[in-house]
């Protein structure tokens, strides 16, 4: 046994070992309870950032730990290789993307390797190889098929600079997702699938899960159900135009009505007002994402048409409205200024009329509820009766209905770039039909150039006169079923086979909470039209989530912008793949962010160094070095054990974990004295053995090296302790005592003593016997060796 701590030479032995023997690959065991445990799959860039490093550590730690446990264990790994960012950095290297991002995967796997992680390399997947997406293309065919995919000319969002579309979700404070640049809207041809079939299960289904509540409050946002009332609003040449809204009881606050921009109402107005034309060009210049209309600027136009108020019969200007969206409820609003911040804005930019209809103190716009006021026969009731009582005069008079509403909209899939997942579609003589070709396969020329689709003839033209879909799927497509196809990633064949029955679902998803609503919402909807096609048997893919911190630097997110980013290659080298891991884990609770600190991985460095010098000691002890002491070793440390079980079983706080092993770690050592040790051997390696397997998940070279020499066992066969070792054995006991629940008295008690000894010592006891006198006691809580609470009449 070496002197000293040569990590490099002990990580490349057992990564080695780890690469002849194959003890991460996962198949179909039945005796053995299964986990599944993920974590979110990286685009291939070409370098892993401490971002990934921290998420897989993460993952890592909890795969380990529940092989100890005595589970069959899937923990894969792929890349989600199409989409923008892949194409634009091989335009930049002036190289073809799939040569740019096979390079980049072959660097990142030698990367994860380095670090050790345990992945079962051979359900490995790479979502821009044909084998992985002839599947995709024959699930989109089949979502077809059920109606449940679309082609439609609809507005979008249009990127400028990666020309493309994107979904609302990728457009944040008016620019694209990835760019930054300023959306535009753009009317085309393009497809959908449809997501808001499932908006009432996706909503309910979140119920059922153990997520983050931070991250279920955004997907329920998102979807965004809502109880209204539908209006229907007459205009005075007789046009019906409806508008839904979730407050019927500020009816008799409409001052304006607002129409969207893209409402077709709009288009017979324009035929006798040349001025709507140029108002509609200034409006197209806002995203038509619900969450930029909010911050744009508020732009309308004021038509010559009023509206006749279906209760009051006043007449009520109709504007046109750039915030108004077309695709979510009518595409028209009742305008309350009063009462709403947006409505408000408006109307005091236009100087419209406000008309307060709920009565309060506080400053306008008020959007809470109360009691109605300059409401006619209304006034008093409040905002809940009122909308009711107002929904019931609307439906009477024929001018409303009551019905739910969603935020939600279906999901737009097209994207007019080349690097991306063919959509398998054809057309002729204005009809659209099934690719019976699949897959449909990205060309690549021979010579490595390539061009988008639709300018590629030879692709788009085929000679039996049928045309192609020249459009790709939004790289969302991909990652949207990956977790799924990892389980069955070996069979060619096949899209799913006995092993995703027997996997699915992932039992713990691990990565970032800037996924809750895109990639986590996608992948639910996704898993949901997979069981009702019958290829799985679950309602949701993701039993458990955990959304970890990002990794910061000098209080930033690390990024290459911000010149702060830490390169994992330079760390592994002057520290090693444990050291990296155990900062990782032991900075900061896994849902935190982390702070990266050169000191504190030195420290954790240290702290292994300290462990292989321990190691060293107890490898030189000679049987006569122990003697016996009056409290054992493992006595003293079963509080650590019991820690330790707890924050990886219950609490995944793994942070903890590391420092609880510090603390055994120390209190080993301090039973060294000179050349003699004092405990007996049993007791020194029975902790030193629960140390190893500990600090195994999270530092698994070093510890699965010292416990083939110090213990000459294999870790890999090892097994987590029993319940009976983190039980402990106290000869005494403190029982709190109650009566009528509250605390009268704190006692020790020998532990041996029976419930009935324990009510007897109880009852002896002054203050107890005191509240007791004269009491009948009907009945007595009893819980071992914590709680006795006597309950008098």
């Amino acid at each position: 046994m070496k002197e000293f701590y040569d990590y490099k030479e002990i990580e490349k032995e057992i990564q080695d070992l780890w690469d002849q023997k194959k003890p991460y690959e996962a198949n179909i065991d039945t005796t053995k309870p299964k986990f599944y445990c993920l974590s979110m799959l990286p685009y291939p860039s070409g370098n892993l950032h401490m971002g990934h490093v921290r998420n897989y550590s993460i993952g890592d730690a909890v795969s380990r730990y529940k092989k100890l446990k005595g589970f069959n264990v899937l923990q894969p790994m792929g890349w989600d290789a199409f989409g923008l960012p892949a194409e634009n950095a091989a335009i930049d290297k002036k190289v073809h993307p799939q040569e740019w991002t096979k390079q980049n995967i072959k660097h990142m796997k030698e990367q994860l390797n380095s670090l050790g992680f345990a992945y079962d390399w051979t359900k490995e997947i790479n979502t821009s190889d044909k084998s992985y997406y002839k599947f995709e293309q024959q699930l989109f065919q089949e979502f077809y098929k059920k109606g449940l995919a679309y082609r439609k000319k609809s507005l979008v969002n249009w990127d400028p600079v990666d020309m493309t579309v994107l979904a609302n979700e990728q457009v944040i404070d008016g620019k694209g997702w990835r760019t930054g640049a300023e959306v535009e809207l753009k009317e085309i041809e393009t497809w959908f699938l449809k997501i808001t079939a499932y908006a009432d299960e996706l909503e309910e289904g979140l119920e059922k899960i153990d997520w983050p509540e931070n991250v279920k409050n955004m997907q329920k946002n998102w979807i965004g159900k809502s109880r209204g009332t539908e209006i229907s609003f007459e205009t005075e040449r007789g046009d019906v135009l409806k508008a839904f809204t979730t407050r019927p009881d500020t009816l008799f606050g409409v001052t304006f009505f607002g129409i969207s921009p893209n409402h077709p109402f709009v288009t017979k107005l324009s035929n006798s007002d040349e001025n709507i034309s140029k108002f509609l060009n200034d409006a197209k210049k806002v995203s038509s994402a619900e969450a930029d209309q909010v911050k744009a600027e508020k732009l309308g136009y004021k038509t010559k048409v009023n509206i006749i108020h279906p209760l009051s019969k006043k007449l009520v200007p109709l504007w046109i409205i750039n915030y108004v969206l077309m695709d979510y409820g009518t595409g028209a609003i009742m305008g309350v200024p009063a009462h709403d911040d947006r409505d408000y804005e408006f109307a005091k930019k236009y100087n419209i009329p406000i008309s307060q209809v709920i009565d309060t103190e506080e400053k306008l716009p008020y959007s809470g509820t109360g009691s109605l006021i300059n409401s006619g026969d209304f006034n008093g009731l409040s905002s809940q009766e009122a909308f009711e009582e107002i929904s019931e005069k609307l439906i009477k008079l024929k001018r409303g209905e009551i019905l739910f509403q969603y935020r939600l909209r279906d999901w737009g899939i097209s994207r007019q770039r080349y690097w991306g997942c063919p959509i398998p579609m054809e057309y002729k003589d204005g009809k659209t039909f099934l690719a019976n070709d699949l897959p449909v396969v990205l060309p690549v020329n021979k010579n490595g150039s390539y061009k988008p689709l639709h300018q590629n003839e030879d692709f788009r033209f085929k000679s039996n006169g049928y045309e192609r879909e020249t459009d790709t799927f939004d790289t969302f497509m991909e990652s949207s079923w990956y977790f799924a196809r990892y389980t069955s990633a070996q069979n060619k064949k096949e899209i799913f086979d006995k092993n995703t029955e027997y996997w699915l679902p992932v039992d713990l998803y691990i990565g970032g909470v800037e996924h809750a609503i895109l990639h986590l919402l996608y992948s639910r909807f996704f898993y949901k039209v997979l069981r009702d096609m019958g290829m799985v048997n679950n309602d949701e893919p993701f039993k458990k989530l955990l959304t970890q911190g990002m990794v910061l630097k000098d209080g930033a997110k690390m990024s290459k912008s911000k010149g702060n980013t830490v390169d994992p290659k330079e760390y592994i080298e002057k520290y090693g793949a444990d050291s990296i891991r155990t900062f990782m884990i032991f900075a900061s609770p896994p849902e935190q962010s982390l702070e990266w600190s050169d000191n504190g991985l030195e420290g954790c460095h240290k702290f292994l160094k300290r462990l292989w010098a321990l190691s060293l000691k107890i490898n030189s002890l000679s049987d006569d070095a122990f003697c016996n002491s009056e409290k054992t070793l493992n006595d003293e440390c079963k509080d650590l054990f019991i820690k330790i079980n707890d924050d990886y079983e219950k609490r995944l706080n793994l942070n903890t974990v590391v420092s609880s092993c510090m603390e055994i770690l120390n209190a080993i050592n301090k039973k060294f004295d000179g050349e003699k040790v004092l405990c007996n051997k049993n007791d020194l390696y029975t902790c030193y053995d629960f140390l190893l397997l500990a600090l195994s998940p999270i530092a698994p070279h070093i510890t699965e090296k010292l416990y083939k020499i110090i213990l000459n066992k294999d870790i890999q066969v090892a097994a987590w302790p029993n319940t009976e070792f983190f039980q402990k054995h106290e000869t005494e006991v403190k029982y709190l005592v109650q009566v009528n629940g509250k605390v009268r008295a704190n006692i020790v008690i020998e532990s041996n003593k029976s419930e009935k000894e324990v009510e007897e010592i109880a009852k002896e006891h002054e203050n107890v016997s005191r509240h007791l006198e004269n009491k009948d006691i009907i009945k007595v809580i009893f819980i071992k060796n914590r709680l006795i609470n006597f309950v008098h009449s």
